[in-house]
């Protein structure tokens, strides 16, 4: 199967501010016909876009500096492609919908009718469930040991920008933006590296507060996480709002950092609500489906999570710009967009969403796998034992989770940032790195021989309908099943007293958001580097001789820490500070840093049979400057370090 480049479900017209609400209010950068460039323009503002604090800025003139900063790169070229790969999308959509129009669709309409009905009789407005956003995280920690910063234009950050404080977003800067291009916009901008240590040792302090709201919350990064405090408000005898205000006045009197939350009645409206009175706020909507209705007739699709760049851009083409305009095109929804997203949409146009929080941890695992981003690869022997290093690392995941996998999956991205994906069956569940080359290799040298002077930049593999290798314990009378059922300060639901979480559709799509978010940060960095590289050769800057190159460090430009000057092992620390899986784990990691097992640290010329990770030795222990430099990348992730 082969996969473009295209981001997920993500599309362009609505504007960020929290203010603009009313679609035909919100600044848009035009997009007539008079300019191919202009859906282009709006798509290069990022999809940090709806982040708070940029009310008053000019995104027209935000988007023609990025323009204009980009142009000519590979990154711009890639995302010109992109974006006249989606034009193309949109006019096959609208078609089909002119199409739809001269049918009869009163089956399609029932049936519609029928589902939101359905979906009606699920509505459960007895939670309380809470999002909670840190302001600013990384920067606002960075404020705390450097009190100057507060009063100036701050990012955290290089090549790209992880969080800007709020001074800063007046100015158009904001997470995941080329850290170049924030200079363009905001010349007085001071960029500092990130400490990731220092970040999670606040991320602990906050968690350990929320804990004692809800000792099952869930993190969803370093610096969100969501409550039910249901419980909570009924043993207190407390209105949410207060208990809310209560928990954000608890995290700064113990942490210094100032948090904003949304209360509602499900996940996805409270994570809506965090956003609208931000930095250091709260918002209440209300429990009653009256209110919810007209609280999501209005609001841009853009302002739902999982609704991204590219999906937006499709809705807005049929002329669905607010949830209140999903309504009128139920009928042909199925038809043009399919069934999940008909589901999708249809929960959003209600304003529905799951009211169980669970523990990161909790949720069933899909897929493992793994990738990484390298200097440019031609010859077919690199690739093959790039391929041998990515299958021995997922070996090592695979043994780490223990799964093994049943669907093998390869994934490419040339140095046209095309990304191409092939996958396969194995005659059995696989596990060991001798597998997972063997037969991932032949659909390498498919591609390989599919594309003549094939160039990539970055390789991964991934195993999908996974089984787990855990050996069970002996449970005789099924005492452990029992107690698995029945977790101390478990949420109870009212409609559901079964043991399985509720799922919804929109987990799909939100996955889809952050991926998107994340190819976005490696795409961004990419940018970053090409243009340092070319403005080095302007300045006329001779390059250094080899033999200096290999005497001086080279920086890394996600975390600022000095590197070994080779690029395997520059290329593999960097893909480890961009991967997301890593993240995940290290958000929901709560074992002190001392019972760690140490990790290998990079070898230049690994032994053949002796190769953990990329080549690690599997002997060599880290130093105890590596452990904090480990520890410090674990926080970083383009979905979870763009912090609000």
């Amino acid at each position: 199967m082969t996969e473009s480049t295209t981001e997920p479900m993500s599309l362009p017209p609505p504007k960020p501010h929290d203010a603009v609400e009313n679609p035909s209010t919100r600044p848009q950068p035009s997009r007539t016909p008079s300019d191919e460039h202009d859906t282009l323009k709006y798509h290069l503002l990022g999809p940090s876009l709806t982040k708070a604090g940029q009310d008053s800025v000019d995104q027209q003139k935000v988007s023609e500096v990025i323009y204009n900063a980009s142009k000519g790169s590979k990154f711009f070229n890639n995302e010109e492609v992109k974006d006249r790969v989606l034009t193309e999308k949109i006019d096959r959509i609208l078609a089909k919908k002119r199409q739809l129009d001269k049918v009869d669709l009163r089956t399609e309409l029932r049936r519609a009718d029928d589902y939101l009905a359905e979906l009606e009789l699920s509505r459960d407005l007895s939670q309380v469930v809470i999002h909670i956003d840190c302001d600013a995280f990384y920067a606002a920690v960075e404020e705390l040991d450097r009190p100057e910063l507060r009063d100036v234009p701050m990012a955290v950050g290089k090549g790209v920008l992880t969080t800007c404080n709020y001074h800063a977003r007046k100015f158009g800067c904001r997470s995941g933006m080329a850290g170049f291009v924030a200079m363009k916009l905001c010349p007085q901008l001071i960029c500092v590296p990130m400490n990731f240590a220092k970040y999670s040792a606040k991320a602990e302090e906050v968690r350990a507060v929320l804990a004692q709201y809800d000792p099952r919350f869930e993190s969803a990064s370093c610096d969100e996480a969501y409550l039910n405090l249901t419980s909570y408000c009924e043993e207190h005898h407390m209105e949410p709002e207060e208990a809310v205000s209560q928990l954000r006045a608890e995290v700064h009197q113990k942490t210094k950092i100032t948090v904003s939350a949304g209360i509602a009645a499900n996940a996805k409206l409270a994570k809506i609500c965090s956003n609208k009175n931000k930095p250091n706020g709260q918002f209440y909507l209300a429990r009653d489906r009256q209110t919810i209705m007209e609280f999501m007739k209005t609001l841009p699709t853009r302002k739902v999570n999982g609704i991204g760049r590219v999906f937006e851009r499709e809705l807005d083409a049929i002329g669905i710009k607010t949830c209140g305009d999903i309504y009128a095109h139920r009928a042909s929804l199925s038809s043009l967009f399919g069934q999940k997203a008909f589901q999708f949409l249809m929960q959003c146009y209600l304003g529905l969403g799951r009211t169980q929080i669970q523990p990161a941890e909790d949720y069933e695992r899909k897929s493992v796998g793994t990738e990484t981003t390298f200097r440019e690869l031609s010859s077919p022997e690199s690739l093959r034992q790039k391929l041998r290093d990515i299958a021995e690392e997922l070996e090592g995941d695979l043994k780490r989770t223990e799964f093994k996998g049943r669907t093998l999956c390869i994934k490419i991205k040339l140095h046209t940032y095309e990304v191409y994906t092939r996958q396969m069956t194995p005659p059995f569940a696989i596990q060991r790195a001798d597998d997972l080359y063997k037969y991932s290799l032949p659909m390498l040298e498919k591609l390989i021989k599919e594309m003549p002077n094939l160039k990539l930049r970055l390789m991964g593999l991934r195993v999908t309908h996974i089984v787990s290798t855990k050996k069970p314990g002996i449970d005789f009378f099924g005492r452990q099943r029992a107690l698995a059922t029945a977790k101390p300060g478990q949420h109870s639901n009212s409609k559901d007293s079964g043991t399985e979480w509720e799922t919804w559709p929109e987990e799909e799509f939100e996955e889809a958001a952050r991926q998107e978010r994340n190819d976005e940060m490696n795409e961004l960095e990419k940018l970053s580097q090409e243009y340092e590289k070319q403005h080095l050769t302007d300045q006329n800057t001779p390059a250094p001789e080899p033999e200096a190159a290999q005497e001086q460090l080279w920086t890394c430009p996600i975390c600022a820490l000095p590197q070994p000057p080779d690029d395997a092992t520059f290329n593999a620390h960097i893909d480890f500070c961009l991967s997301r899986q890593t993240i995940k784990e290290a958000v929901k990691e709560t074992t002190p840093a001392s019972t760690l097992k140490p990790r290998p640290i990079p070898s230049k010329h690994p032994p053949p049979k002796t190769k953990g990770k990329r080549g690690r030795p599997r002997n060599e222990q880290l130093g105890v400057d590596e452990k904090t430099r480990e520890k410090r990348r674990a926080f970083f992730t383009a979905s979870t370090g763009s912090s609000s």
